[in-house]
């Protein structure tokens, strides 16, 4: 993988890791129209340079938010039910799902009717839950199971998080800051996961193509944490959901004609 293609790749996870329209699934659809062989590095590239994007939700929210021990316990336990989903079907995820392009594309079209049709029929009730201190457990749980629906690439963590909050009565702008928080340990698991198995095969200029691939998704991961805080405040996702429709007929016509 040379400099370019790494930069490229890094900006496309810092733009897609927090939105609802999959960053997994742009990086593995990027990667096919780069011309990016479907090699083991690269699958494990596709999974590491997400830390890049976990480091800017840390600088952003370690002071405030993840220094909070009632916030922790809840991250923890929705952090659970993915932790278990994921060590059982790692290596169903990681050698048939990873790098399927077949499988992205039907996750982005089908994921985004069904984020439009949720989006206009969903009503947040007076009642809901506006702190991420006041998540019961139970429901912390429960939302990290949908998180787990992520591990089909296209499919999304963050929509799959945002949309599970939502069904269970959780405020937008709160389900979004405990999806951000969520994915630090979502994250660092599977990369760690990953780079024990994978790592030792390694070459150096891998090695640095993974450094600039996780230096571009952090700069650019600050940037668009920031956009969605600031669009979810006067708009729903209905976007999102039209964009990953369009997004993923324009690559069936294009590329898989």
């Amino acid at each position: 993988m040379d400099f370019l293609t790494a930069v490229i790749l890094g900006i496309v996870e810092g733009i897609t890791e927090f939105l609802p329209i999959s960053s997994t699934g742009h990086l593995i659809l990027a990667a096919k129209l780069l011309g990016c062989p479907s090699t083991e590095f690269l699958k494990t590239f596709e999974v590491a340079i997400q830390l890049g994007a976990i480091a800017a939700v840390i600088v952003l929210y370690g002071k405030s938010l993840m220094l909070n021990v009632e916030i922790l316990k809840r991250v923890a336990a929705a952090f659970f039910p993915t932790a278990v989903v994921g060590l059982l079907l790692y290596k169903l995820i990681k050698h048939i799902l990873l790098g399927n392009v077949q499988v992205v594309v039907w996750s982005m079209f089908l994921g985004g009717i069904f984020l439009i049709i949720f989006d206009l029929l969903h009503r947040e009730g007076d009642d809901s839950i506006k702190e991420i201190t006041e998540i019961p457990y139970s429901k912390a749980v429960l939302i990290g199971i949908f998180q787990s629906l992520a591990m089909v690439p296209g499919v999304s963590r963050a929509a799959a998080t945002i949309i599970g909050g939502l069904i269970l009565g959780i405020q937008r702008k709160t389900i979004v800051e405990f999806s951000f928080l969520l994915a630090v340990p979502t994250m660092l698991a599977a990369t760690a996961l990953d780079l024990l198995r994978s790592s030792p095969h390694f070459s150096s200029p891998e090695w640095s193509a993974l450094g600039i691939g996780f230096l571009s998704a952090f700069a650019v991961a600050i940037m668009s944490i920031k956009f969605l805080l600031h669009f979810i405040r006067n708009h729903n996702f209905v976007i999102f959901g039209i964009y990953r429709i369009a997004a993923a007929l324009a690559f069936w016509v294009f590329v898989l004609k």
